[in-house]
């Protein structure tokens, strides 16, 4: 990332072993669950799912720090990207299953995605202006590094009710994941490209049923998670020489890739069987009980904003570069726990708390007081 300017959907494709291109995360805003007034018990399961892949995202926005030089870094770094974003995708799909356009479902919507959205986006471009392009324009419908994935789900959910009421969804979103992934320039706006090929982890995660999560969680099932996961790590490394990570951010279609569209699909169907398994084998291996970290699963969406200004600030200002024994394997894994102990910081009740009034306000002003206006529960 030290020689990083702006990258992400703007990078051209490049192979993991060349200069590395920092990639977008996500994180996730739940939203009610159930019948509109019921009991709202938080699912101390998705919490802790939630939690760990915002480490899997943070921890893979500053391997490329180091990535240079080390063939099991340049693994890792593939690994973690083939799985958490789907893994991410699926849980905010199963976190909107019960959404429905109600006036508080839109006005929650509105205040917990689009707004923070609108916040970040601006403070994103300044900080991009500041440390690599000046002359960069402020645009909503070209969103900077990591903000493409508010769009993205403000744009799922709102489709939420379409997914209930066709026949075969997850078929349906899988031929139009395949028909963007072989559309050239679909990139251009809101990055249409990754809202349209990750759709079928969201509307998976919108069918997934508890019953579901409790088959993962099964003991045998959880046996064969290690395994896949253990032989993951060496499959990935033997891979990585001959695999462009672009593939994994899902930014460009296979033709821009230098594939012609009948092998480009071919790629993309496996591409998605992998990501499928592991973030099965990801999420049978996740702790069902509360444990010290499950209130910090609420705290995601702070963790998720925050922690690219640290990233792309260390890189713009030259902090990494300061430190060459980073890129010693003691360094690697100092940089490793380090990002982990910062982002499990950002997560933490103050930090929602301090950015509550952007995250979750409940701009009671802005809404029709009536039940059409969005006279609905209050903050979740």
């Amino acid at each position: 990332m030290s020689s990083l300017t702006q990258q992400g959907a703007d990078a051209p494709p490049r192979r993991i072993g060349s200069s590395p291109a920092a990639v977008p995360a996500a994180t996730m805003t739940p939203v009610a669950q159930g019948r509109p007034g019921a009991g709202r018990r938080r699912d101390p399961y998705l919490d802790n799912a939630k939690y760990l892949a915002i480490l899997l995202v943070a921890v893979g926005h500053v391997l490329p720090v180091v990535v240079e030089g080390s063939r099991a870094t340049r693994a890792l770094y593939m690994l973690v990207y083939a799985f958490h974003m789907p893994t991410f995708v699926l849980i905010s799909g199963h976190l909107s299953r019960s959404y429905v356009g109600r006036p508080d479902q839109l006005r929650r919507l509105l205040t917990g995605v689009a707004l923070p959205y609108l916040v970040f986006e601006v403070a994103y471009t300044l900080l991009i202006r500041w440390g690599a392009q000046p002359e960069r324009p402020y645009s909503l419908l070209h969103p900077s590094y990591l903000m493409w994935f508010l769009i993205a789900l403000f744009v799922w959910r709102t489709t939420a009710p379409f997914w209930s009421v066709v026949r075969w969804p997850v078929a349906l979103s899988l031929a139009i994941a395949a028909a963007a992934a072989v559309t050239p320039d679909l990139d251009g706006v809101v990055g249409m490209q990754r809202v349209l090929q990750f759709l079928p982890f969201f509307v998976i995660g919108l069918r997934m049923r508890p019953e579901h999560f409790r088959f993962l969680r099964r003991r045998s099932v959880r046996a064969v998670a290690v395994l896949v996961l253990a032989g993951a790590l060496p499959f990935t490394y033997w891979a990585t020489a001959s695999i462009y990570i672009t593939w994994f951010y899902r930014t460009v279609s296979a033709q821009e890739m230098g594939v012609a569209w009948g092998p480009g699909l071919v790629r993309v169907g496996a591409l998605f069987v992998c990501a499928t398994i592991l973030t099965a084998a990801f999420l049978a291996l996740v702790p069902g009980r509360r444990v010290w970290f499950t209130t910090l699963g609420s705290g995601t969406l702070c963790g998720y904003l925050l922690h690219g200004f640290l990233v792309r600030g260390g890189q713009y200002s030259g902090f990494f570069d300061r430190f060459p024994w980073l890129n010693t394997p003691g360094g690697r894994v100092f940089l490793t726990v380090a990002t982990i102990a910062v982002m499990t910081l950002l997560c933490t009740p103050v930090v929602r708390r301090a950015l509550r009034p952007v995250t979750e306000p409940e701009l009671r002003w802005a809404f029709r007081p009536d039940g059409r206006g969005g006279g609905g529960p209050g903050r979740r």
